[in-house]
């Protein structure tokens, strides 16, 4: 394929970020406390789903990524949930180590983190599931995530017999299905820059606490 003569109007796609800038002086001590100054800064501008993440693992082959949702995070690392037989869980159980993306556009902001992602208790993941929705619960039986299915049927009859099983009583945690906790070792703050002059700044972790640095755009 040529890039000779790149579809147009693909190629004047741009934007010039004026937004804000980002200091060294801005900077939180701790990459955690950066993150909750702009999760609050994401959810005060009220951006579609803030908590949206770009999840990347690899098999050892070939990598994959896919949006999740943050359902927790603090210094001990940032939480996810998955169904454990789903590719991105099989992935994980081959190779630990991940890569995080909040993509706040709006913001012309991003936060890329690094870390190994490890399995939550199984009471950790009892006490989130408890608090989904009457839907989601149910899902989250019915769904053997990432398997082929032959069509939309299949999930539908699937559905109407998990709705007669737990008809009566409560919705018990499946064992397939739980927390992921990604521990982070890098943590980088995107933000971007007019003439593409973007600051970056990288935490990495280094013993008890965490190093800073100023990366070129």
């Amino acid at each position: 394929m040529s890039l000779e003569h790149p579809h147009a109007d693909v190629a004047e796609m741009r934007r010039n970020y004026t937004r804000d800038g980002l200091s060294r002086a801005d900077l939180a001590p701790d990459p955690v406390g950066q993150f909750r100054h702009w999760f609050a800064d994401a959810m005060a501008a009220e951006l579609l789903e803030p908590n949206a993440l770009v999840l990347s693992t690899t098999d050892g082959r070939r990598p994959s990524s896919r949006t999740v949702l943050l359902k927790a995070y603090d210094e001990g690392g940032f939480v996810f949930f998955s169904n454990y037989g789903s590719r991105k869980a099989q992935d994980i159980a081959l190779q630990a180590e991940v890569s995080l993306l909040f993509p706040w556009y709006a913001l012309e902001r991003q936060v890329g983190i690094l870390g190994r992602a490890e399995r939550i208790s199984a009471a950790e993941s009892l006490a989130y599931f408890v608090s989904r929705p009457h839907g989601s619960r149910l899902g989250a039986w019915v769904s053997q995530q990432s398997a082929v299915i032959d069509s939309r049927k299949f999930l539908e009859m699937k559905w109407d017999e998990v709705k007669r099983k737990f008809a009566e009583g409560e919705i018990p945690l499946p064992p397939f299905w739980g927390g992921f906790r990604v521990v982070p070792a890098e943590i980088e703050f995107w933000q971007g820059r007019e003439n593409r002059l973007h600051d970056r700044f990288r935490y990495t972790r280094s013993g008890d606490g965490w190093g800073i640095e100023r990366l070129s755009p």
